[in-house]
């Protein structure tokens, strides 16, 4: 008999091994990464973006990401961010897939205005909208600073460029005649303009939060505070021009303020990225509402079914949207 050569033999293993490569790869062609297969499959993680460490995003992300990993079985971590503008920008560049965000810089990133000037966003949709954020102007209580047009030539803590804060900060010095040139602009993270208020460094800064704001809490700890009123006139006007605002009030006891502000709010909300499936964005949505009454951040109060869908202007993910509508609070 004659003895086969050892190239074909090498030769015939290397076909068998092709073989066996080619029929195994289509067992399992997704990743470890958050994006769904296009067939509803769940993904293994999910990367939740809230805001800075100091405020209120950022712990109720964490309580809300543990919710998320219970009962869905995909693990979610909240990440630390600068908030409302960059998460939209992470969102569309696919580097997240959940996100908190401002009702007011997700319709300008819609509609391509503002900070999205000329770069509109289109493959981001909501989840839910979560609670008012209260547009804050602190000082300490002996600035002499009693109103937004005492702010003229101070020095002003106003958010990162194209931040939520700075949005809010920007429009609300227009509609009191003045532009940031008007004032000494820091652009500094919540922790940082508390911080520079109590050292004297700066003089007053917008904060745009859930109230009470842990930074400002733990400045009205060591330094009597105050929160720049504005004018009800103002308040018309401004949501007149902008309907994405609304009236709203610190009240007193708030940082030991004696007597209740008028102010105005956005509202926060949940974003995410379109390409999660169906199916994985009503699981987490359910997930969230079902379970509000596990969450122990005091924001929890405003969070419910019926409120998830105010104030939104943007198009919801259809996963949300079909959880809404079991609810009976969309159409």
């Amino acid at each position: 008999m004659k003895k086969r050569s050892p190239i074909l033999l090498v030769a015939i293993l290397l076909i068998v091994a092709l073989f066996l490569v080619a029929c195994g790869s289509g067992d399992d062609a997704s990743g470890d990464g958050g994006s769904t297969d296009g067939e509803g499959e769940n993904p293994k993680f999910l990367s939740m973006l809230t805001g800075g460490t100091s405020g209120t995003y950022y712990p109720l992300g964490g309580e809300m990401a543990k919710i998320i990993s219970d009962e869905t079985g995909i693990q979610t971590d909240a990440v630390s961010s600068n908030a409302s503008a960059d998460n939209i920008i992470a969102l569309q560049e696919e580097e997240a897939e959940i996100a908190f965000v401002q009702t007011d810089v997700v319709a300008n990133a819609i509609e391509g205005t503002n900070s999205f000037e000329g770069n509109p966003v289109d493959n981001v949709l909501a989840l839910g909208s979560l609670y008012p954020e209260t547009v804050q102007i602190v000082t300490k209580a002996d600035s002499g600073i009693a109103s937004v047009e005492d702010l003229a030539g101070k020095t002003v803590s106003v958010g990162a460029p194209g931040s939520g804060t700075y949005v809010n900060a920007e429009q609300i010095l227009e509609l009191h005649g003045m532009t940031m040139d008007d004032v000494d602009a820091q652009n500094l993270d919540f922790g940082e303009s508390t911080g520079g208020i109590q050292d004297g460094n700066i003089d007053a800064a917008f904060i745009t939060a859930g109230t009470p704001t842990g930074a400002v809490e733990g400045l009205s700890a060591t330094t009597g505070v105050t929160i720049v009123p504005i004018e009800q006139g103002k308040i018309d006007e401004l949501i007149e021009k902008y309907p994405y605002y609304a009236a709203d009030t610190v009240t007193a006891g708030t940082y030991g303020l004696e007597e209740d502000v008028t102010t105005v709010a956005v509202l926060a909300m949940l974003a995410v990225s379109d390409n999660l499936s169906e199916d994985v964005v009503y699981d987490i949505t359910k997930a969230l509402y079902d379970n509000v009454d596990s969450i122990s951040h005091a924001k929890a109060e405003f969070i419910s079914v019926e409120a998830a869908v105010e104030g939104i202007s943007i198009d919801f993910h259809p996963g949300a949207q079909k959880y809404f509508e079991e609810q009976g609070v969309l159409e």
